[in-house]
């Protein structure tokens, strides 16, 4: 057996480490790498239309697994391409591992063809960024990158240039252990008791959940039932908090529902777990809060705090439910529930009048029916924008289904590319792309990687021609919409030219059986749905100081839309309520 080179050593460390597929685009200065990694057993290139779509991908895999995964680009502008979604991927805490590309070694710092700096550019989007300027920096230097990657979760860039990459790598005398998995971390004995004291002392105690419950379902129930406490959550946290959950008072924040709102702003104590939700307009000032987080620079960093507690969700509510003293008095928790179920049998009435007969079709129409086909253990990936809105209201969670979306960044563009990293990891799992009009225009050349490596993902596309969100905000500042409206073509015949199934919906009855045959079909398929621009949305509470940067209006075009098979939840955990 030959010598191993740079790119070989590093590929044989990726595998090591777990990672099975590296997306990206070839290049010159990748070369030595995408070749090693042809002669790599059990390991993919995977072959994107842009890098953008690749950072993306890789950041969906780990987001879905809590493993780590990889993307490339080549030098300069290549591996440019990938800071969007690399963006998205540290934010969102998905532990990516990025290769950017360079230029040959010896023309660094002299203004050479495509010459950027990587090791300074991605700096702000990664725990870790270095060059490896010397074949002698293998392996510590990406081993490092791993661990950077997986025990801070986030993203670890290695540039690499591609002459370094075809050098014979040094003898290699040890394999070190590689960190593949984080551990859990438990508060000290003193949080723990000073959080029991202050939930003991406390009479109404909420609950409000975000991400960081994944896994704690048990223990935040568990915890909610001894102290009486309403549960809330994030957008973030639904897909883990929300089902079989009889404490369940919706979702605060611009998607909010429901009576998570007053929730969080009526009770004595509040208990953020897991949670770094960005809007503290939404969070109340005068309420005792305590936080608990497992990433220490979360805490406080949004709201005043009574206590910090630096730990793991599950950890933390294991430790601490055997040592509060079990509520009584549940009329806090009663009147909650009966304001949830209220607030959403008011809204849900605004969707329930001849929807199966309106053209343009609802989007909250579409959403729901979706929700009722998809399969019980479905990955939706949602595009930003009102997507986000009618996914927050209509997918139902079951601790089976995932919901994935740039819910940080923020970023246009995001279902289509992260559909492609779940349907890689698991074909046999169906996937489904809850896309816009706009964001899956900016992305679409990658429709084709779907066809090239016969994906079977389900793109349902909401057509309402326009950029429903970003209209919105024009609004609520008093501008009339300019510069948003698409210029659609008919998406499902682009579908069937490239070689995918496309349905083209426009009338209400034509969704079910679309959905149906589209969900059938083993291969890639778009459904193209002509939905209603003026479906909008507000939030259930709103102030003044909650206007800026979103979409809130008091134009008689926004209605509070629906809630799907959400008002059936609140009224079975009212069934609950013990009457006097």
């Amino acid at each position: 057996m030959g010598k191993q080179t740079v790119a070989e050593q590093f590929v044989d460390i990726l595998g090591r480490a777990g990672v099975r597929r590296m997306y990206g685009v070839v290049g010159d200065s990748l070369n030595p790498v995408v070749d090693a990694i042809r002669r790599t057993r059990d390991f993919e290139w995977i072959q994107v239309r842009h890098e953008e779509v690749a950072a993306f991908a890789a950041g969906a895999e780990a987001q879905l697994t809590g493993r780590l995964a990889a993307c490339a680009g080549s030098c300069g502008p290549g591996n440019l391409h990938l800071i969007n979604g690399l963006y998205d991927a540290h934010r969102s805490m998905a532990p990516v591992l990025a290769l950017a590309s360079h230029i040959p070694s010896s023309e660094i710092g002299t203004g050479y063809f495509q010459e950027t700096h990587p090791d300074q550019l991605f700096q702000e989007c990664s725990h870790y960024c270095e060059l490896i300027s010397s074949p002698q920096q293998m392996p510590r230097l990406l081993q490092t990158a791993i661990q950077h990657a997986v025990g801070r979760g986030g993203v670890s860039v290695v540039a690499l240039p591609g002459d370094i990459a075809a050098r014979p790598a040094p003898e290699r005398a040890e394999e070190h252990a590689l960190v593949t998995t984080r551990p859990t971390v438990r508060p000290g004995d003193e949080e723990i008791d000073a959080l029991a004291r202050m939930v003991d002392e406390a009479r109404k105690v909420t609950l409000f959940c975000g991400s960081g419950t994944a896994g704690a379902h048990a223990e935040v129930m568990a915890f909610a039932e001894r102290v009486k406490a309403p549960v809330g959550h994030a957008l973030r946290g639904k897909e883990y908090i929300q089902y079989d959950n009889p404490f369940d008072v919706g979702m605060s924040g611009l998607l909010g529902y429901g009576a998570a709102y007053e929730a969080t702003h009526e009770c004595d104590l509040l208990i953020l777990l897991g949670t770094d939700f960005p809007y503290n307009a939404f969070l109340p000032d005068d309420v005792r809060t305590v936080q608990v987080d497992v990433r220490p620079e979360h805490l406080g960093r949004r709201s005043k705090l009574d206590l910090a507690v630096w730990g793991d969700v599950r950890e933390t509510l294991r430790c601490l439910t055997p040592r509060v003293r079990v509520k009584k008095d549940r009329r806090f928790l009663d009147r909650m529930l009966k304001k949830h179920a209220d607030a959403l049998e008011g809204v849900v009435k605004a969707y329930t009048r001849k929807v199966d007969k309106h053209v343009p079709i609802h989007p909250e129409f579409v959403a729901s029916v979706l929700d009722e086909e998809a399969a019980d253990d479905a990955v939706f990936t949602v595009d930003t924008g009102m997507n986000n809105v009618w996914a927050a209201r209509y997918l139902t969670p079951n601790g089976r289904r995932r919901v994935i979306g740039s819910f940080t960044h923020g970023s246009m563009a995001n279902a289509l590319p992260q559909a492609i990293g779940a349907q890689f990891l698991d074909r046999r799992r169906q996937v489904v792309a809850m896309a816009g009009d706009g964001g899956f225009t900016m992305l679409m050349g990658d429709f084709l990687t779907l066809v090239q490596y016969d994906l079977p993902v389900k793109i349902v596309l909401f057509d309402n021609s326009s950029l429903g969100m970003v209209e919105l905000e024009m609004m609520v500042s008093g501008l009339p919409a300019h510069g948003t409206g698409n210029h659609n073509p008919d998406f499902a015949a682009i579908a069937e030219a490239a070689g995918a199934m496309g349905v083209r919906v426009e009338k209400p009855k034509q969704l079910r059986p679309a959905l149906r045959a589209a969900f059938k079909h083993k291969g890639p398929a778009l459904v193209d749905v002509v939905t209603d621009p003026n479906a909008l949305s507000i939030p259930p509470k709103i102030k003044a100081e909650m206007i800026t940067g979103f979409a809130l209006s008091a134009s008689k075009i926004v209605l509070d839309g629906g809630v799907g098979r959400m008002l059936q939840m609140a009224r079975s955990n009212l069934r609950n309520v013990p009457r006097p």
